[in-house]
């Protein structure tokens, strides 16, 4: 199966002569949730931006379904890759709900009826009937930010991007915020989450790429880069607390690494029914 987005040998050096990004090669693929992990200044934000467009690589080739970005408009590239800020105040500015989630298709000319149809999929998806009249910045963060998801949806691109989705969200956002991801994946969409919020990909347990000095230097599943003590101390990361508390535990095989309560909890009841076979001599 080919990639939906490959990257190869691709550097990006600013106008400033910074180099944020150097020899970078990933294939992600149609359905994949990956996470992108990296310390402030690890060029995590600087590669993701080359996928809609909004950056061209110094060096290398970066192709989006099948299409070189370097020749691409961002418009175009746009249909294909959508990319929620982390500061939703950034791409929200008309001044009602419905005209925000209307935009990107007109901007795209779409048919009346086709924009009709995506909007209120997105309605429906997002919850919004009774918001449709609001304007964007009289809404609370979280709300401001669903908006900001709702409008890419209405697009419907292949590619989500999630620019730190949890930041400034209470513990209700940020299981809403992983429902949000799950049902991105579900309806077939590839997503690719920008985040510090281990909690968050621990509870995915997806593909995790990890940055450092504006290169690549861990892609696997989470459990296994949370566990990799060396990889966590080069970024500068630390795993999920839970994570951390389940080390703890001498009860716990160690040799596994837990990521969420529900991974512990499951884990100790094994081991209970384990304990009452032994006492029991069955």
């Amino acid at each position: 199966m080919d990639a939906y987005i490959s990257i190869k040998n691709v550097s990006h050096t600013y106008k400033n002569g910074v180099t944020a990004i150097k020899d970078i090669n990933l294939e992600i693929y149609e359905g994949e949730v990956v996470a992108i992990l990296g310390s402030n200044g690890s060029g995590k934000t600087t590669l993701v931006k080359h996928f809609n467009g909004l950056l061209k690589p110094t060096k290398g080739t970066i192709e989006v379904g099948g299409l070189n970005t370097k020749k691409e408009k961002i418009s175009t590239l746009s249909s294909l890759v959508g990319y929620v800020f982390q500061n939703p105040n950034h791409q929200t500015f008309l001044s009602t709900v419905e005209q925000e989630l209307s935009y990107g298709c007109k901007n795209l000319n779409m048919e009346e009826d086709e924009i009709e149809e995506r909007v209120d999929k997105a309605i429906e998806l997002f919850e919004l009937h009774d918001r449709l009249e609001d304007n964007p910045f009289d809404l609370n963060s979280s709300q401001r930010k669903e908006v900001a998801m709702a409008s890419i949806m209405a697009v419907s691109p292949k590619v989500i991007v999630l620019d730190e989705p949890t930041t400034g969200q209470d513990h209700k956002g940020c299981k809403r915020v992983l429902h949000l991801v799950q049902m991105f994946k579900d309806l077939g969409h590839t997503v690719v989450l920008i985040t510090h919020d281990m909690n968050l990909i621990g509870e995915l347990n997806c593909r995790t790429v990890v940055m450092n000095q504006s290169e690549i230097i861990a892609d696997d599943k989470a459990d296994q880069v949370f566990s990799d003590k060396g990889i966590m101390e080069e970024a500068g990361l630390q795993p999920p607390q839970i994570t951390t508390f389940a080390s703890k535990i001498s009860t716990l095989n160690q040799e596994q690494t837990y990521l969420t309560i529900d991974s512990i909890l499951k884990e100790i009841a094994v081991n209970q029914k384990e304990d009452v076979k032994i006492g029991t001599g069955s």
